[in-house]
């Protein structure tokens, strides 16, 4: 039996022949499939300081790219020829933190293990999702290079409550994965942080550039100076952006809002100036809350910072 307007089956999604979505050029990895991005959803937040679902935040960040075209008009370029692979959710332990932390590491080498992508875009989660991904990164590459949009250090001490999504970057200093002068941090937010830990960083040799210093210069030519830098010694760098590193106008459904932060142009104009650069190997997006946000604010921000990463 046919039928002239029915449609039995998945939903029914309006189709414009001139027009291709974003997600329309994800497809699902098998083996034996190449592609230009290998995409892993890293669903975990239970290590957070604040209440939190970001482990939604995977799923709502996908459906989001279904609300974008390939095509850029700015540079007048439509990427249909840029494919995603995308490897699901890494699974994680319902209790276990430390049984998580391992199963996230192992689920990125896996991935990377594959050698089907030449880019990888990692999606938390909470900011705790990063010390597992970089250290698979680290162990897989080599000497990884940093460069974190973040309000917070997230060098927290492990002594009051543990990994937190407060102390990915602690751990990663302490285990060895990641050096101090690697690690580039843009957007530290005014009345955010302890000043223990701002002296920490400047122990451990971290570059630190604080919301007065992005507003004094220009936050491209700062991510340019410093993707510069960190390629004379390093051999990948991994771009690593909280999404709570934007002013909470831009980004309301991030656990750790605040005023005073960047604008989402600003934050999309650096990720898409520092993702120019071949050495540049992976992303995460992290600190998407889907049940704090407005209309998908945050997910549809976090989707165009995919975009600017994807479509060079």
């Amino acid at each position: 039996m046919s039928f002239r307007y029915l449609s039995p089956g998945p939903q029914r999604v309006f189709k414009d022949r001139f027009t291709t979505k974003v997600d329309e050029k994800k497809q699902w990895f098998e083996q034996g499939r190449a592609g230009e991005i290998g995409l892993l959803g890293l669903p975990y937040s239970k290590s957070s300081i604040s209440v939190s679902q970001a482990s939604e935040a995977p799923q709502s960040i996908r459906r989001a790219l279904g609300f974008y075209t390939t095509y850029s008009l700015e540079k007048d370029h439509d990427f249909t020829d840029v494919t995603m692979l995308d490897f699901g959710d890494a699974g994680v332990h319902p209790t276990d933190l430390e049984r998580t932390t391992k199963q996230l590491q192992e689920s990125v080498k896996e991935m990377l293990d594959a050698e089907a992508c030449s880019r990888y875009i990692l999606l938390g989660g909470d900011h705790g999702v990063s010390f597992p991904s970089i250290s698979a990164f680290h162990e897989r590459m080599g000497r990884v290079g940093v460069l974190q949009w973040d309000a917070h250090h997230d060098v927290r001490n492990t002594k009051d409550g543990g990994r937190t999504n407060g102390t990915p970057f602690r751990s990663l200093l302490e285990s060895g994965a990641l050096k101090g002068e690697d690690l580039v941090q843009i957007g530290i937010r005014d009345y955010s942080n302890a000043k223990e830990y701002g002296d920490y960083c400047a122990r451990q040799g971290v570059t630190v550039y604080t919301m007065a210093d992005v507003e004094a210069g220009d936050i491209t030519s700062i991510v340019k100076k410093e993707i510069q830098r960190l390629k004379q010694q390093v051999d990948v760098i991994y771009l690593s952006v909280d999404m709570d590193v934007v002013d909470q106008a831009f980004a309301p459904g991030c656990p750790a809002i605040g005023p005073g932060g960047l604008t989402s142009r600003e934050l999309l104009l650096s990720v898409q100036a520092a993702s120019c650069d071949p050495i540049v190997k992976a992303m995460d997006i992290v600190e998407v809350d889907p049940s704090k946000d407005f209309r998908d604010m945050t997910s549809r921000l976090a989707a165009h910072v995919m975009m600017r990463y994807m479509f060079q």
